[in-house]
């Protein structure tokens, strides 16, 4: 794989970077030879580097702000959706919002260039994120989706203790909700697959260490619009209203949107390469096959037939030149891919795990008792089923917090002090080593959520439970305090900084460079696959009669659930997932070490 650094150097040393491949550069850009400006970093760049963070920022407060409350938006009174469904349908945008963004990916690499689409993500983006104020209008509501159907309108207290009769309930207002998400998860997507690596462009040049401690910092401010979005938005949602708690997110993807228009002039933008992702699909399946049957490729024999008639007949060199030059690129991308995609694939069990998060955590916490504090004064004046129904309650989503707040600490530690006092004894993990030790981390936490979770059910048999009113909704919890879900949050953090940032950071590092969006695109897919597949197997778990999480006499609660064997399951998964990674982490950093002993013996040889 060529040198992508020194590539740079060299096009900017000539002087026909911006004429020969298109690339647009900051006007203002200062002097490389400046002695002064080669100090820091990311001297030059501060401009691009801030708007893209302040971008990242505000786009992730509007998907946390989105995400971090829609089961219980989908669970409310408003359109009564069962809490196995709602978390279905959490999890299914969450993986659609990553399994998307192979083709925001691939628009980018092959047509709009990543400046471009990024601009055309966001309008989308902008447009579907109006859809969930106006599902929660009581005006507009009624014009999108129509009146909800009477047999949806179940009483709260028709629950395990009730013995209400089973009652069937459809899904109200489900075309406007899915398509609605649909469109948010194809913004989010596009946006996601090329953000990141637009952002690692205004600061490739400077090196493996500058795009290391982007990537850091990336995801710090990640983690920064994540803490704004749960203590502004989710506390809207849960103890005002839902109508002004979306709205928010609308108004911070303008603002991303703002930004993003206003830093264009500072901005390293880099044209579309072209799509050679039909070539290396194909590349790939013929080495991966040759490969597995040990048998030489025969490309080079068969170049004549692959030419085009008229380059034969007519003996056009250059066009033969180019044609070859496309299939070595070709076959260099379908080489990496055929050994990166068994590292990628073998992290969907960990993805399964990790979105658990904002799907089966929430709606377990929404089932622990939720402390409340200060009175609300707008709470109305029916009969309370307990003292604190006049009170405002913590929000559920604030415990996503424990998870937040080990980012926003352990990351700046990491890249300022841990990290460079690793590598100055050459003890700093690869980057597979670290994502093997996210992974350990992934699967201790879903082993003590199912934990919690075996307690909780043992609390609700012993009938020591509490009547919660949260929003207009009445939930029955286990007297259990919801503070005890703080360490599988915490948990979850601490393996998502070992297992997701440096997931980045190998999946851009080793991809071809005419296909770093694409590749980028493929880490958010594999991981959406793993928030489907984890909604798939809940709902196959939902399945009458004897499912696990089958409970349609518990309508809105999940104490007739088994949600502990569900964890256990997805943790059983993990521990599989985890041998057969480190295995082939093993193979892929031995064959690594084999080609360099490789370039050095050639090296050795030429001189």
């Amino acid at each position: 794989m060529p040198d992508r650094h020194t590539d740079t150097v060299m096009d900017r040393q000539g002087g026909t970077m911006g004429s020969q491949n298109g690339e647009r550069r900051p006007l203002l850009e200062k002097d490389p030879s400046d002695a002064r400006w080669t100090q820091f970093i990311f001297s030059g760049r501060k401009v691009a580097c801030g708007a893209i963070l302040l971008v990242e920022i505000f786009e992730r407060l509007a998907f946390f702000g989105i995400v971090s409350n829609l089961v219980l938006y989908l669970n409310s009174y408003l359109f009564n959706w069962g809490g196995p469904q709602s978390s279905q349908t959490a999890l299914l945008f969450l993986g659609a919002s990553y399994v998307l963004a192979p083709l925001g990916g691939w628009l980018a690499d092959a047509y709009l260039g990543r400046y471009w689409t990024i601009l055309a993500s966001l309008v989308l983006y902008l447009v579907a994120a109006c859809v969930l104020p106006a599902t929660a209008s009581d005006d507009i509501r009624p014009y999108l989706c129509g009146a909800m159907p009477e047999i949806n309108i179940i009483p709260r207290s028709c629950n395990s203790s009730s013995g209400c009769d089973d009652q069937l309930h459809s899904h109200y207002c489900a075309p406007v909700m899915y398509t609605g998400l649909l469109l948010l998860a194809l913004g989010i997507s596009s946006v996601k697959a090329n953000v990141t690596s637009f952002g690692a462009d205004q600061v490739t040049d400077r090196g493996p260490e500058a795009t290391r401690r982007f990537f850091n910092w990336f995801y710090w401010c990640i983690n920064i619009g994540a803490i704004l979005a749960l203590l502004l938005v989710a506390f809207i949602q849960q103890n005002v209203n839902f109508l002004v708690g979306y709205a928010i997110p609308a108004v911070s993807v303008a603002l991303a949107l703002f930004i993003f228009l206003l830093a264009a002039p500072y901005f390293i933008t880099k044209p579309p390469s072209g799509s050679r992702v039909p070539a290396m699909v194909r590349a790939s399946l013929v080495s991966c096959w040759r490969r597995r049957r040990g048998t030489p490729d025969q490309m080079t024999h068969n170049r004549s037939r692959d030419l085009p008639a008229c380059v034969s007949e007519q003996g056009d060199r250059a066009a033969e030149d180019e044609a070859r030059l496309h299939r070595s690129e070709a076959r260099a991308s379908a080489e990496v891919l055929c050994k990166i995609m068994p590292v990628l694939l073998s992290l969907i069990p960990y993805w399964m795990v990790y979105f658990q998060m904002q799907s089966t955590y929430y709606l377990q916490g929404l089932h622990l008792r939720l402390p409340s504090f200060f009175p609300n004064q707008n709470a109305s004046n029916t009969s309370s089923l307990n003292s604190e129904e006049e009170t405002y309650r913590i929000p559920e989503a604030w415990l996503l917090m424990a998870n937040v707040i080990v980012l926003l600490v352990l990351i700046p530690l990491k890249d300022r002090f841990i990290d460079p006092f690793l590598m100055r004894r050459n003890f700093f993990p690869s980057a597979l080593k670290r994502m093997a030790l996210g992974m350990f981390f992934g699967l201790t936490s879903v082993f003590v959520a199912g934990i919690l979770e075996t307690e909780r059910l043992l609390y609700v048999h012993q009938e020591l439970v509490v009547n919660q009113t949260i929003g207009r909704d009445v939930y029955f919890a286990a007297s259990l305090p919801i503070w005890w879900q703080i360490p599988q949050y915490l948990l979850i953090g601490i393996s998502e900084i070992f297992a997701s940032i440096p997931g980045l950071e190998f999946a851009y590092s080793e991809a071809p460079k005419s296909m770093q969006a694409v590749i980028m695109g493929l880490f958010f897919c594999i991981s959406g696959v793993g928030s489907l597949l984890g909604s798939g197997l809940l709902s196959l778990l939902s399945l009458p009669p004897s499912g696990w999480m089958y409970c349609p006499k518990d309508y809105g609660n999940i104490n007739k659930c088994h949600m502990d064997f569900y964890f256990f399951l997805l943790g059983g998964i993990q521990a599989i997932a985890l041998v057969v990674f480190v295995l082939i982490s093993v193979r892929y950093e031995r064959k690594e070490r084999e080609a360099c002993r490789l370039c050095v013996n050639e090296g050795n040889g030429s001189t």
